[in-house]
C-alpha cells in the first residue's frame, strides 16, 4: 500500500501562492460570507480542486443548491479526498472539513442534506478550484 502524498509548505510560500482571502479560509480556517463566493451558484459540470494543492475534492454531479449560499455536495470525490475533525465553534460542536493532501479549511459536514447519507457539505467557494469536464456543456447543466 502506497503512502498518501502530502503537500506542506511554509506560511510564508502559501502566502505567496494564494490570494489574502484564499489564505484566510484555507490555512487560517476563517469562512467566506454566504452568496459571495464564486462557486455557490456555479452550474458547470466538472470537478473541484483545492485552490492550494490541486487535489481533487468533488465532483459538480455531487453538487446542489442548499439555499445556504455557500457551494453543498453530497459526498466528495472519493473518502479519501477530505479529512473530517470534530471542531468547536461558538460554543457549537461541528465537524471541520479538510484537504487531505494539504491539511486546508475548506468548510464544514452537516447532517442535513438530501439522499440515503443526508449529508450537507459545506465548502468555502475561496477553498476550490474548478475544471471542466472535456465535452461538457457548461450553460445547461440542469440546476438541483
Amino acid at each position: 500500500m502506497r503512502a498518501k502524498q502530502t503537500a506542506t509548505r511554509p506560511d510564508d510560500e502559501w502566502r505567496h501562492l494564494l490570494s489574502d482571502e484564499q489564505y484566510d479560509v484555507v490555512r487560517r480556517g476563517r469562512t467566506e460570507r454566504p452568496f459571495t463566493g464564486r462557486f455557490w451558484d456555479h452550474r458547470e459540470d466538472g470537478a473541484y480542486h483545492c485552490v492550494a494543492c490541486g487535489q481533487g475534492l468533488f465532483d459538480s454531479a455531487d453538487k446542489y443548491d442548499s439555499g445556504h449560499g455557500w457551494p453543498a455536495f453530497t459526498a466528495p470525490l472519493a473518502p479519501d479526498a477530505v479529512t473530517e475533525l470534530k471542531a468547536i465553534s461558538y460554543g457549537t460542536v461541528r465537524t471541520e472539513v479538510r484537504c487531505r493532501r494539504c491539511e486546508g479549511h475548506l468548510g464544514h459536514v452537516f447532517g442535513d442534506g438530501p439522499g440515503p447519507r443526508g449529508l450537507r457539505y459545506c465548502i468555502n467557494s475561496a477553498a476550490l478550484a474548478f475544471s471542466a469536464r472535456i465535452g461538457a456543456d457548461p450553460v445547461h447543466r440542469k440546476a438541483t
